[in-house]
């Protein structure tokens, strides 16, 4: 399976804006571990709309993100995408759980824009 994560690569953690992500780590998941991982830009995708398509031309199966809006659930889910959303940390360590079967995630996790201003739904600033 393939899975990737929304990545920050100055922390290494999730990202927790899917539409403004630059970079996902790709995991190539076998018998219930990552066996390797690649960096992959997306910062030419365009954006939002874009993201679904870009993650599923890279043979992605699941996502692990943080904050995500309702078109994004929408387009990955048409894509055939599984949705983790509301992950927050290491984004390895995230897919090891994953990979494991034990990913905490919040399926309720949102992003909401207000005003000019852009929180996700664990209450960061995103």
């Amino acid at each position: 399976m393939k899975a990737a994560a929304t990545f920050d690569r100055e922390t290494g953690d999730v990202f927790q804006h899917f539409g403004r992500t630059e970079t996902f780590r790709i995991y190539d998941i076998e018998d219930g571990k990552v066996v390797s991982h690649e960096d992959v830009s997306a910062s030419e995708t365009g954006g939002h709309a874009a993201l679904a398509p870009f993650l599923k031309e890279h043979g992605v199966e699941a996502l692990i993100a943080g904050g995500i809006g309702g078109g994004a659930r929408t387009a990955l889910a048409n894509a055939g995408i599984t949705l983790y959303p509301g992950v927050v940390g290491s984004a390895d360590k995230a897919a090891k759980a994953l990979a494991e079967g034990t990913l905490e995630y919040d399926e309720n996790a949102t992003c909401h824009h207000h005003e000019g201003e852009h929180t996700c739904g664990h209450g960061y600033s995103c």
